[in-house]
């Protein structure tokens, strides 16, 4: 039995050990998961509300962490926020568009994703996202819009070619149809942003997933999802003695400079 115990410390030692480059907020201050702002490139310091944002970032206006000028770069083909081109691969077709665009605004507007924001070390923003439980239908849609537009490249969260100040394929990566990089929704969803994203089994209104897509008349359904993770979180912590224990499968996939997410 004392030869399991010390095994089981130094389990745990070693998993505390490697989130050190990459900690979730809530290791640092599990109070501050709800209602919060990434510290980014983009994001305000608090969200506060927006009345004049614009097009698919508009559900978030009674309390954003975007202002209106970020949510109108987010729908320009290359928007100057990251000088990042869709069209790399020739013309993205609409209906694939708007998930890109969708995703960026839920990325720069959303304030109820603090369970799953990470401390990072990058050169221009302290915290990223990571594992966001994204609702099944949300990527299925997603990648079912997107299978037939072209692509270079399965992770674009680094290894573009930079060097124009746009992205561009990099020497050797063929232009194919998105199902020819991401086979499965899932392989779409949490592959393309260095998992960020982790495709949930739920649908949403059940309270347990982020909604990329929601009605605002109806109210922002993310707020529930948000404090349902942060209590489960905090009564996690509250089980082992105050230590949060840091999933190995949460981890970051480098610290990329290249883009956001």
């Amino acid at each position: 039995m004392d030869m399991a115990w010390q095994m089981m410390q130094l389990l745990l030692l070693a998993l505390v050990t490697a989130a050190g480059s990459a900690q979730p907020r809530n290791a640092r201050a599990r109070t501050d998961l709800l209602n919060v702002c990434m510290n980014a490139k983009h994001h305000k310091a608090q969200p506060s509300p927006e009345d004049e944002l614009y097009g698919q970032c508009s559900p978030w206006k009674k309390n954003a962490c975007c202002t209106a000028n970020t949510s109108q770069e987010l729908h320009k083909d290359i928007s100057r926020l990251y000088n990042f081109n869709w069209d790399h691969c020739g013309k993205m077709q609409p209906a694939c568009k708007r998930h890109f665009i969708q995703d960026a605004c839920l990325y720069e507007c959303s304030p109820n994703l603090g369970p799953w924001i990470w401390q990072v070390n990058q050169s221009w923003r302290k915290e990223r996202i990571l594992n966001v439980p994204l609702c099944k239908e949300d990527c299925e849609h997603w990648w079912e819009d997107c299978r037939t537009s072209y692509t270079c490249k399965s992770n674009w969260h680094k290894g573009w070619n930079w060097t124009s100040g746009i992205n561009e394929c990099p020497a050797g990566a063929l232009c194919r149809t998105f199902e020819s990089y991401f086979p499965t929704p899932a392989a779409l969803c949490e592959g393309l942003w260095g998992h960020s994203f982790k495709v949930s089994n739920y649908s949403g209104g059940s309270g347990r997933c982020i909604q990329m897509w929601f009605d605002s008349a109806q109210g922002n359904a993310n707020e529930e999802v948000a404090k349902f993770y942060a209590v489960t979180m905090n009564a996690g912590a509250s089980s082992h003695g105050g230590l949060l224990v840091p999933d190995p499968r949460r981890v970051l996939w480098g610290t990329s400079d290249n883009l956001f997410y």
